[in-house]
């Protein structure tokens, strides 16, 4: 492990509010979430809809809550309802407000429609409590204002935080846990499979599975250099991970008020992991030949997937690369790896990129595998083709796989032959 002085050391919450769904159309009908067996899904879909959520009682029987209905064992018996947006976003919004009772908006991250990062550290002498007491305090208010339970991990920075809750708090009295770095060992490392821990996905398992790395404790012990030359900048965040190593602050998180290039598309039908790849490199290409009109380079990737309607939710997540570009296939690789380690295998309806933290290229960025020779030419060739589209049209030089029944970049250039818009 590192020196410790290398390593965040505040005071974060993690909270996550229990089945939240389920628990939102349990309140409604004054239900207990504990004891009643419910599913929410839209049963019009048949016995293949996915479940969105289920309570806590049918967790304990082992069902999980992003299934298929039919996969719900025929002995348990349950009810179905159907998802209401508006009654969640109102919900959480309530929750939000209470989070705002105790720290600012400065300190608070909404991660997500039920769950939420909070910075506690500059507020415990305020409050004289420490962290595990103002949790009790929060889920309390929550519980008996808004009728919700929630669970929280407490941790030096908001990786440990996050994967205390996710793996630890849940199965607590009071739905708390706290870990420090001297829970790395045991607790941290003793994750495995690799998927149980926040930001691996299934199929980044796969792959670091293939370098023999099975558990959390593998990939602390792995050479952080060579995951970095197989995964880029994801590499590195997955070692610093392994070894309880976050130094991302609440601020990092505010939008960025900076000049940036983004594209966002609403696909026409679902997508999933594999032939979605064809529509993320379009829209890389597309943004990188933004960067070469306006000689710009990128030094933030943004990358995010949109469910569909009837399930909702997704994900968005930035990387920091060490140096700037406007490389298609360096950008594609980080889109991917980002791809690899929060895709939930669900249906995706939506696909957002966004290239920040913009600056003028200055020169070309040589690397250890390629010539100067061949990165000139990739550069002639990229401004050659740009050139054509300008003259003749965005869809004049398309890639073999814009014929292809996923592709959607003809139908956005407009008519095959047609000029830009």
């Amino acid at each position: 492990m590192l020196n410790s002085s290398v390593y965040l050391n505040r005071h974060f919450l993690c909270i996550d509010l229990k089945s939240f769904f389920a628990s939102c159309e349990c309140l409604e009908q004054n239900l207990d979430p504990f004891k009643v067996p419910l599913v929410v899904a839209n049963e019009n879909q048949g016995i293949g809809a996915i479940t969105l959520a289920v309570t806590p009682y049918l967790k304990k029987l082992g069902i999980p809550s992003r299934g298929r209905l039919y996969e719900i064992p025929k002995n348990i018996k349950y009810k179905i309802v159907k998802p209401h947006m508006s009654l969640y976003i109102k919900k959480s919004t309530e929750v939000v407000n209470t989070y705002l009772k105790y720290v600012s908006s400065e300190d608070l991250h909404i991660y997500s429609i039920d769950e939420c990062f909070l910075d506690v550290t500059d507020y415990l002498k305020m409050y004289n409590k420490t962290d595990y007491e103002l949790a009790i305090e929060i889920l309390k208010d929550i519980r008996e204002n808004i009728g919700l339970y929630a669970t929280c991990g407490i941790g030096p920075n908001m990786l440990m935080a996050k994967v205390a809750m996710d793996t630890e708090a849940k199965h607590n009295d009071d739905f708390i846990a706290k870990w420090t770095y001297n829970d790395i060992p045991e607790k941290l490392w003793s994750i495995s499979p690799l998927s149980k821990m926040w930001g691996i996905g299934p199929r980044m398992e796969k792959k670091l599975n293939r370098l023999g790395i099975y558990s959390i404790k593998d990939l602390a012990y792995y050479d952080r250099y060579k995951l970095k030359d197989k995964f880029g900048v994801i590499g590195a965040e997955l070692w610093n991970h392994a070894n309880g190593i976050d130094m991302s602050r609440i601020k990092d998180f505010e939008k960025v008020k900076e000049k940036s290039y983004s594209h966002s598309q609403v696909l026409f039908k679902d997508y999933n992991g594999e032939n979605i790849k064809i529509i993320i490199r379009e829209m890389v290409e597309v943004l990188c030949a933004k960067l070469r009109k306006y000689n710009k380079s990128t030094s933030i990737i943004g990358f995010g997937l949109g469910y569909s309607k009837s399930i909702g939710g997704g994900f968005y997540h930035s990387i920091k690369l060490n140096h700037p570009t406007d490389n298609v296939e360096e950008i594609l690789k980080v889109c991917l790896m980002i791809e690899d380690k929060f895709y939930e295998n669900l249906p995706i309806r939506k696909v957002s990129i966004s290239y920040s933290s913009l600056s003028d290229k200055q020169g070309i960025q040589l690397n250890i595998f390629e010539s100067l020779k061949d990165i000139e030419e990739k550069t002639f060739l990229n401004n050659t083709i740009d050139e054509i589209k300008n003259k003749f049209g965005k869809n004049a030089i398309l890639n073999a796989s814009a014929l292809l029944g996923d592709s959607t970049i003809i139908e956005r250039n407009g008519k095959i032959g047609g000029h830009n818009a």
